[in-house]
């Protein structure tokens, strides 16, 4: 184990986190990711890079702390990156204008997320995954949107429950705008299925308050998406 040191970007660069597709305007007015946190950076105590791989049979190791929290959420974005694109670049059959265009702006959330925690983890981040969609019909709007609607859900039980094991101050505020982006997601998604189910007693319980889920149980389903194996044995768990 080492310290890592862990750089988040200067006021004004955001633009150096966005793939080119996604621009810096728009990314600031759907996500505002880094009025909060612009400037900020923190000396965390992170693995090696040399133990992100535990071998064949551990996959790949996020790592522990808030890097090891980080990458996990690195990972959620990539599989949302990854689905999204795919949904694009092979729409359904009988998309809708005012779905192309809404699915197209998750899109670029999502990838933009993905490249955040990529800049902000810079040589701590774990590599690319390897997803598998075999199961998803892409042609079929039931699927994509059911499929959708899954990664949506849990992407927000997912920061919800993460939210704890977090003690950098700055990524807390960091995962609290992304979360609410994640539900506006899911909103949306719910309504398209099945008016007026975007906050029905499956996500949100009797209290009000939407689910969280555990970062193992949140792997668990995620790993049936995943062709390459993530090990997050290392992550806090209190």
């Amino acid at each position: 184990m080492k310290k890592e040191k862990m750089q988040l970007p200067q006021k004004g660069s955001e633009e150096a986190l966005l793939p080119n597709q996604v621009g810096r305007r728009k990314f600031l007015t759907y996500v505002g990711l880094t009025a909060s946190i612009a400037g900020a950076s923190a000396f965390l105590v992170g693995c090696n890079k040399d133990d992100d791989n535990n071998g064949d049979n551990g996959g790949v190791n996020l790592g522990s702390g808030d890097i090891g929290i980080l990458n996990y959420a690195y990972a959620l974005e990539q599989l949302e990156a990854a689905f999204y694109t795919r949904v694009i670049a092979s729409q359904y059959s009988g998309i809708t204008a005012s779905e192309l265009a809404l699915l197209t702006d998750i899109r670029d959330h999502e990838v933009a997320h993905r490249e955040f925690f990529k800049k902000a983890l810079a040589g701590n981040a774990i590599g690319a995954l390897e997803v598998n969609f075999a199961s998803i019909d892409f042609s079929s709007r039931t699927s994509v949107l059911n499929t959708a609607k899954a990664f949506e859900d849990l992407g927000v039980s997912a920061y919800n429950g993460a939210g704890k094991l977090i003690t950098t101050k700055a990524y807390l505020e960091l995962a609290g705008k992304i979360v609410s982006v994640e539900a506006r997601h899911a909103g949306y998604i719910r309504d398209l299925l099945s008016n007026g189910s975007f906050a029905d007693s499956t996500v949100v319980n009797a209290q009000g308050l939407d689910l969280a889920k555990s970062p193992s149980e949140v792997l668990n389903v995620a790993g049936a998406f995943l062709k390459t194996k993530v090990n997050a044995s290392n992550l806090p768990t209190s």
